[in-house]
Parts: structure tokens; C-alpha cells; sequence
């Protein structure tokens, strides 16, 4: 079967119905959240809307609680799941197309969500149907899990496994190809300033949106500033190449840095605001409370990402270095500061060793930790059936080795028994997930969806 040719054949369709899902805000929604609704309208919008593709199709579909869903074909007892996700991370700043305008320019789709997770989906359902429609005989059920709460916790898919059938085999088009079979451990690590203050220099700072994303912009207001402090904040702004502002508001001062948005597997790729901005407030506050919570930050994280001066480094030859992203940071005298960070470490990490390491380093810089969430390495090996038969499929498809990964992204694949990450980027590739102006290149696009179909049809046959 030529699913390529198939494929080309039906891109304006795959591009016709990315669209229109790359146009629903699925960004979690506090202000619309109920028992009903629980990670508010734009996810369960986007989750509804793909189940109604399916329906369509006169495929079988379920919601469950409206946090998850599913769309299955076939028959047989053992099942192929396929794990995507429909929420997408806030759209930051800086866009110069629409984050959720879906705009094709120069080959390419534009929009919160094209390459995370929504363009994989598509090409993932577009294969779905060609297999469906081509008639070939499967042993295997093939059943589509489709998140809606991937970016901020898992919850939809915890609430799926709870209640639901573990796939057999399976994969999430979440990441890249060819096959990662090695996801790092994801814990939230929560950095509180011990005790507080009534009357401080800072009256508050603020960056960031999610522990998932580097963040692009930090706030800070200040109050008894000298005169001087603009003219050093210009000063400091020239020397790191930055971009800010400075604002004088009655007896205060708004003072703001733009950083570079990333995803947190990797801060390196991004700039991070909060960081910047501290290390210039490190340099011109006075109070104690307030410096205390800046020095914090920049002993912590200004000099690297990898967790040296925490004592939280580590490396392995299957996975990497340890990785570290201050992505939410806030301060005000009475709650004092909170620096909450998402770190991705390596699959053989002494966890319990290095974070009991940390405590006489935070103690000394006036913080504690509380660890607010923790998703253990996942990892599978080259030997499974799963692995073998995702390697020919991407071998023939492309004519290049299937190179086995690692990666410091969570994927739903670490929520199978047997599932790993398989695409949709290619090698070379720029990864621009979470960053402003993400797109998805459509030509790539088309040639994973010929590639998820052959990969169904080379699971689902026993």
C-alpha cells in the first residue's frame, strides 16, 4: 500500500480539519472549570470536537467524564493505542501570526498547538481513516486516546487508566522520530522562602505561566527606588541584551524584562525572564527579605540549568543531563517568594539521594522544598515487539536508521505499559514547541501521516 501517495491525495482534508482544531483555545480555563467541565471549555471543546470526527466516521467513541476520550476501529481482543493530546500551553507573547489563527504561509501551518500536540493528531487520525477506508484485515483493535489535560498534570489520562483498557502496544506522536524509547523523570519542585516581611524595597514580582515553559516576561514593582536605578537598569539591559521597560508610578516603579519562551525539556533554547530580572534586582535592592528571595534565584539558576549549585545534577549515557527551569517565580513581602520548577531527570537518577542533597543548600539560602509532583523515567527496550516493528516501519518509510532516543519531554508514552514516542518531528528539525510563531511544516505533516499508517497496520497485524 502506497500510504503516501494516499496521503498527498488527502492533504487539503488534514489540513482542512488541523485548522479547524488548531483555531479552538484548548488552553486550560480556571475561570470556566467545573465538575462538569473540569479543565474548562476550550479543552473540552477541542476533546468534543474530536470525537465528533470520529463519530463520522462511524467509528466507536467514548468520553469519559470529559476529560478523556477515545475513537477505536477494528476488532480483536489485544489493542494498538495511539495517545494524543488536545489542550494546549498558554500562547505567551510575541507572535507575529495568530496563536490561534491557523495561518498556512511558506508551507507552513501556524498556531498554538500545530506541532504540540494538535498537528501529530491530525496526522495520526488522517491515518486512522486511510487504513479504515483501504479495507486492510487487522488483529489488533486500534483505539485513539485523545487528553485533554496533558500540559498540566495528566489528569485526563490518569483518569483513563483508572477506569478504562491499557492498550497492548502503542505510541504517542508527541515528540520525535525516529523512536524514543527513554523519557526522563518529570518531577515539580516547589522552592518557598522561609518567613516573611511587612515592609520591603520589592513589592512583588511575578513570571511565568506554567513550570512547562521558560518564562518570557517578568514584573517587578518596586518602591524607594533611587534615581539611579533606571539608568543602571538601561545599563543592565545593554550588557545582557535584553529588551525591558521602566515605569514610574506615583512613589513606585514597574521595572519588566521579555525573555524567550521554551519548553522546559531544554531552557537552554529559551531565555529566561525571571532569572534576568532577578539577577539585575539582585544587584540594587536592600532589604533583607527581598534580596534574600533575588539571591535565591540567582545563586539557584542564573549561571546554568542543570542543577550544580542545588546539588541536583545528573547524567546518564541513556538519557542525558538533568534539567532544570524556574518557569512560575513570585514575590510579595507577606508571602514571600515561591520558585517553582520543573525538573527532567535522567532515567538512572539517584532520586531520594539528590534530593535529600539539596536540603542543607536551600536551608542556607533562607528556602525549603516541597516536591508537588513526581513521574518516574520511563523506558523500553529495544527488543520489544513495540520497538522492532516501529523501526522497520520508520526504515522503509524513510531509508534512514531508526536511531533509538531519549528525550526530557513526558509523553503519554510513559503512561503505557508498553508505548514509546514516535514522531511527528524529523531529524534536523527545529523543535519550537511552546515557543511563539510555532508552526508545523506541512510537507512533514503529510509524510507522517503515510508513516502512522503504515505503523498501524504493522502493530495491529499479530
Amino acid at each position: 500500500m502506497n500510504w503516501q501517495q494516499q496521503a498527498e491525495q488527502r492533504k487539503e482534508e488534514l489540513l482542512t480539519e488541523l485548522q479547524s482544531l488548531v483555531q479552538i483555545n484548548s488552553v486550560l480555563d480556571e475561570s470556566t472549570m467545573t465538575e462538569e467541565v473540569p479543565f474548562g471549555n476550550g479543552p473540552l471543546e477541542a476533546l468534543n470536537w474530536m470525537l465528533d470526527q470520529g463519530k463520522a466516521q462511524n467509528m466507536a467513541t467514548k468520553n469519559l467524564a470529559n476529560k478523556v476520550g477515545y475513537i477505536e476501529m477494528g476488532e480483536g481482543e489485544e489493542m494498538v493505542g495511539i495517545l494524543c493530546h488536545v489542550d494546549v500551553v498558554p500562547a505567551g507573547s510575541d507572535w507575529k501570526h495568530e496563536p490561534f489563527g491557523a495561518v498556512i504561509e511558506d508551507g507552513k501551518l501556524f498556531g498554538r498547538g500545530a506541532i504540540d500536540d494538535k498537528g501529530p493528531t491530525m496526522a495520526a487520525w488522517l491515518a486512522m481513516k486511510m487504513v479504515k477506508d483501504s479495507g486492510v484485515k487487522l488483529d489488533r483493535r486500534v483505539r485513539m486516546i485523545i487528553g485533554s489535560d496533558e500540559e498540566t498534570g495528566f489528569r485526563c489520562v490518569d483518569h483513563y487508566f483508572a477506569n478504562d483498557e491499557m492498550p497492548t502496544l502503542g505510541f504517542a506522536p508527541d515528540a520525535d522520530f525516529p523512536i524514543i524509547n527513554a523519557e526522563k523523570g518529570i518531577a515539580v519542585l516547589e522552592f518557598n522562602q522561609e518567613g516573611t516581611s511587612n515592609d520591603e524595597q520589592l513589592i512583588s514580582f511575578k513570571a511565568g505561566h506554567r513550570t512547562n515553559m521558560v518564562p518570557d516576561f517578568a514584573e517587578a514593582v518596586l518602591k524607594d527606588a533611587p534615581e539611579s536605578t533606571e539608568m543602571i537598569f538601561q545599563a543592565f539591559l545593554a550588557n545582557a541584551k535584553l529588551v525591558g521597560e521602566y515605569k514610574v508610578d506615583g512613589d513606585q516603579v514597574i521595572i519588566s524584562v521579555k525573555g524567550k519562551s521554551a519548553h522546559a525539556m531544554e531552557p537552554n533554547i529559551g531565555i529566561n525572564a525571571a532569572v534576568k530580572l532577578a539577577q539585575f534586582l539582585n544587584t540594587v535592592l536592600t532589604t533583607e527579605h527581598a534580596k534574600q528571595f533575588a539571591n535565591f534565584v540567582v545563586t539557584a539558576f542564573a549561571n546554568e540549568t542543570r542543577g550544580k549549585a542545588l546539588q541536583l545534577n545528573f547524567n546518564d549515557e541513556i538519557s542525558g543531563d538533568t534539567t532544570l527551569n524556574a518557569g512560575v517565580v513570585s514575590y510579595t513581602p507577606q508571602a514571600g517568594g515561591k520558585v517553582e520548577v520543573s525538573m527532567r531527570y535522567s532515567v538512572s537518577y539517584p532520586y531520594d539521594e539528590k534530593i535529600a542533597a539539596v536540603q542543607p543548600v536551600i536551608d542556607a539560602l533562607g528556602f525549603s522544598l516541597e516536591v508537588t509532583e513526581n513521574s518516574t523515567p520511563h523506558y523500553v527496550d529495544e527488543k520489544e515487539e513495540l520497538i522492532q516493528k516501529l523501526s522497520k516501519v520508520y526504515e522503509r518509510n524513510t531509508g534512514e536508521k531508526a536511531e533509538l532516543l531519549s528525550i526530557g519531554g513526558g509523553t503519554y508514552a510513559r503512561e503505557l505499559k508498553n508505548g514509546v514516542a514516535f514522531g511527528m518531528l524529523f531529524p534536523g528539525e527545529p523543535d519550537i514547541a511552546h515557543q511563539a510563531d510555532e508552526f508545523v511544516v506541512i510537507e512533514n505533516l503529510v509524510k507522517a501521516a503515510a508513516i502512522y499508517a503504515d505503523a498501524i497496520v504493522e502493530l495491529a497485524t499479530k
